[in-house]
């Protein structure tokens, strides 16, 4: 099997992005993506940034602006860049937080470094990968799994519309790389209890017998060999339908897995993390550069503002506590219908009048969700 090396596209990339964050005065320390660089495949693969500070800022909404400004600035440089920096970072984290142990493990096990103190990074890296297997596991990879499977995968759902270059080839990289590998990626990681780093990785190593074929024709896509016949994206879907469901077969139902001491800390800085960068995403989608397409973003954001309701309610509990007590006050502040450039407005907007219940819940400690 060939070693697929990272495109130099997406290590300009995140050297751009790291100038404009720091143009900004975001305060980065470090920035990492999701997925290794064997997953990146140009020109299709956007670069799905997370974001390590110091410490909280004084001011998440303000920083927000600035982490916007500076998306902005840099999708503006090119035009590629509309899908290559398709959408502002995913979370924000502190660095006590994941040296601490409280980024989700089977998250974090996935990241790559763009910039920042290597040492750390892969110090978090082996922890990340030696945790024991838990909740938190099995809710991840599953939920990966329940998002797709059973004709939750939409391929007219992948928009098209930032795209530059070749439709075609964009929408089967779409069924190889935003539906068939992450189902794949989950379903080593529960058939084995290991946290995969990759896509590339899963489909190279996990191979139970009868699915070796199936593994080589998506990465075959992937790679866009020259010796891989095209098929139509009907096609691929189709042939991605019955792999899936032969890797499924492989896959354990859920069992009894420990919670671990950290997960409700855990859930929280992961529940946090997204929500820090919301405003962000927001403020992009509403007023993207010219010729950018925001429409199919902003319906996205319904799932995503669904699972933080979930987790909230969850943190919440019975509210027995001030930290359950401030989950219950920043859940009624989540829209949780379908989402809209008016739904959007409308949050912006309560998340103003209602600043301080936003800046204490995504700057609580985790030392304080259980005192």
């Amino acid at each position: 099997m060939a070693v697929i090396e990272a495109p130099p596209l997406y290590s300009g990339l995140g050297a751009l992005y790291e100038r404009e964050l720091d143009a900004h005065d975001v305060g980065a320390v470090m920035l990492t993506h999701k997925w290794q660089p064997a997953d990146l495949l140009a020109p299709h693969s956007d670069i799905d940034v997370r974001v390590l500070l110091p410490q909280a800022p004084a001011d998440w909404e303000e920083w927000n602006h600035r982490l916007a400004a500076a998306h902005t600035a840099s999708v503006g440089r090119e035009v590629s860049h509309r899908r290559l920096l398709e959408h502002p970072p995913g979370f924000a984290f502190t660095v006590a937080e994941a040296d601490g142990r409280l980024v989700s493990a089977p998250e974090l096990a996935t990241w790559s470094l763009i910039s920042g103190s290597a040492r750390d990074f892969q110090r978090w890296k082996s922890r990340a990968q030696m945790a024991p297997w838990c909740e938190v596991d099995e809710r991840f990879y599953r939920g990966i799994l329940q998002g797709r499977l059973g004709g939750r995968y939409q391929l007219a759902a992948d928009s098209t519309d930032n795209v530059v270059e070749d439709i075609t080839a964009y929408r089967r990289h779409c069924v190889a790389w935003h539906y068939l590998a992450p189902c794949w990626f989950a379903a080593a990681a529960l058939a084995t209890r290991t946290r995969c780093p990759g896509k590339t990785a899963a489909l190279t190593q996990w191979r139970p017998d009868g699915l070796d074929g199936y593994a080589e024709l998506f990465l075959g896509h992937a790679e866009d060999r020259p010796d891989a016949r095209p098929r139509s994206p009907r096609h691929l879907l189709r042939t991605a339908h019955v792999s899936l469901e032969a890797a499924m077969r492989r896959v354990p139902d859920a069992g009894p897995v420990g919670q671990g001491e950290e997960h409700a800390r855990t859930d929280w800085v992961m529940t946090s993390g997204m929500l820090r960068v919301r405003v962000a995403r927001w403020l992009y989608y509403l007023d993207p550069p010219p010729g950018v397409a925001t429409d199919y973003l902003i319906r996205r954001e319904a799932k995503e503002l669904r699972a933080a309701a979930q987790s909230l309610n969850a943190l919440a509990a019975d509210e027995a506590t001030p930290a359950q007590r401030l989950a219950a006050r920043m859940v009624v502040l989540i829209p949780t219908g379908p989402t809209t450039t008016g739904t959007l407005r409308a949050t912006l907007a309560l998340w103003h009048r209602q600043k301080s219940t936003v800046q204490d819940f995504l700057t609580l400690t985790p030392g304080d969700v259980h005192p």
